[in-house]
């Protein structure tokens, strides 16, 4: 017969998972430690946003006006749904140049299949988002199976699927959409106030019911939770921002429909990022792909599963581009919609680097994108002011990415 021996001395336990029962206290001495590692999080973007903001209403008053901000939630929802898919390669340390030919040619097959064959809007949407996602396979392909630099293949992408959307739209170029089609729907619906107030609700509902399994989950695995209270709290912050936003736009035309999809693919694939296994995969391999496959994740199956998802986001992104502009044309797709995306991943706080970011940083970048083109135009500047100033602040985020980085390095973090 043998006595078991308890050891007395508690189990280490990584600090970083103490912090969500330390309440307020382990929040702050959280944010002062990530501070010191380099890891300012979106920080720099929300004061950049702000410092944006009050320039822009101290210079017009209508910068604010509420029918202005919905005008502005309208702008930034297509290249906001490309820039999601863009934060996913990037967390892969990789790039895709060619979502603004994607979405463009997708936009095409959308328009040809709906006007000129008479496909109704559903399954002509569902065929432009097939066809995305087979491109991207093909990018995924080249790159994780040939072993072409994501630059090369995605660049060979961004000419060669300019050149088939031409191909597509043919000799007239132009394809228009009805106003009253169901394609145009997608960008022209605003909900009642009344559900507008519902959908805010579900919104918070399902959110507080998402904060508290995720705890039962970590008290099931035996780690550190927070307590109830505390879900309650966040949640009823969560609320404030979502029906102050409801309330603003509902004295406008109310909620628009294209804002709750953009959101929507933000929030759904930050879930699957942090939530899901194949979340964690992408992480690990934009982390370090040697490790990950050490580790047993299959990286090229992750590799290419990232770029059908970047390529199906930007067909999605041409769907409502096509949707807003009532048209799709051999410009659909161009001008400066790949390099928006692009900078709207990057200012928002996703590092170049791979390996750390989050789909929020695409609506917190448009934001700061959109309200520097939207308070341009307010202030009728110069279109090249505009570019200059944009530059500037997508300078200044891979500086800050850049620094954050060799601080996380120097903490150990890296």
């Amino acid at each position: 017969m043998s006595t078991e021996v308890k050891d007395p001395t508690p189990a280490a336990v990584d600090p970083r998972l103490l912090v969500r029962e330390s309440g307020v206290k382990g929040y702050i001495e959280d944010f002062q430690r990530r501070l010191k590692g380099g890891d300012l999080g979106a920080l720099p973007v929300a004061i950049g946003l702000v410092i944006i903001w009050v320039t822009f209403y101290s210079l017009n008053e209508n910068f604010l006006a509420p029918q202005n901000l919905s005008n502005l939630a309208l702008q930034i929802a297509a290249t906001g749904t490309i820039s999601v898919g863009i934060v996913l390669v990037l967390l892969l340390g990789e790039i895709d140049l060619a979502v603004g030919s994607v979405s463009g040619l997708t936009g095409a097959v959308l328009a040809v299949l709906n006007v000129n064959q008479g496909m109704s809007a559903p399954l002509a949407i569902l065929a432009a988002l097939v066809a995305g996602a087979v491109v991207g396979w093909i990018h995924g392909f080249f790159f994780a199976r040939v072993g072409v630099p994501s630059f090369v293949v995605t660049l060979a992408g961004l000419i060669g699927w300019q050149g088939l959307q031409l191909y597509v739209l043919g000799k007239e170029g132009t394809i228009n959409l009805p106003y009253e089609g169901g394609v145009a729907t997608l960008t022209h619906t605003f909900f009642p106030h009344a559900m507008g107030y519902a959908i805010g609700a579900a919104v918070v509902v399902v959110y507080l019911l998402l904060d508290m399994s995720s705890a039962r989950r970590r008290a099931k695995a035996g780690l550190p939770t927070r307590p109830l209270s505390e879900s309650v709290i966040r949640a009823l912050l969560v609320a404030v921002a979502v029906f102050v936003s409801i309330y603003v736009l509902n004295q406008a035309e109310g909620l628009p429909l294209a804002l709750l999809i953009f959101v929507g693919f933000v929030a759904g694939f930050d879930w699957i990022l942090r939530r899901t296994r194949y979340g964690r995969m992408i992480f690990a391999v934009g982390g370090n792909a040697e490790a990950a496959s050490r580790a047993g994740i299959d990286v090229r199956w992750v590799r290419i599963s990232v770029y059908v998802l970047s390529a199906t986001m930007g067909a999605a992104g041409g769907v409502m581009a096509a949707s807003r502009l009532f048209a799709v044309n051999q410009s659909s797709g161009g001008n400066n919609e790949l390099l928006n995306a692009i900078a709207a991943a990057v200012i928002g706080g996703t590092s170049l680097f791979g390996g750390r970011g989050s789909t929020y940083s695409a609506l917190l970048g448009m934001l700061v994108i959109g309200s520097i083109s939207n308070g341009m135009y307010l202030l009728q500047l110069d279109s090249s002011v505009q570019f200059m100033i944009t530059g500037a602040v997508l300078l200044a985020a891979v500086v800050i990415d850049s620094v954050s980085r060799r601080g996380r390095a120097a903490a150990g973090r890296a």
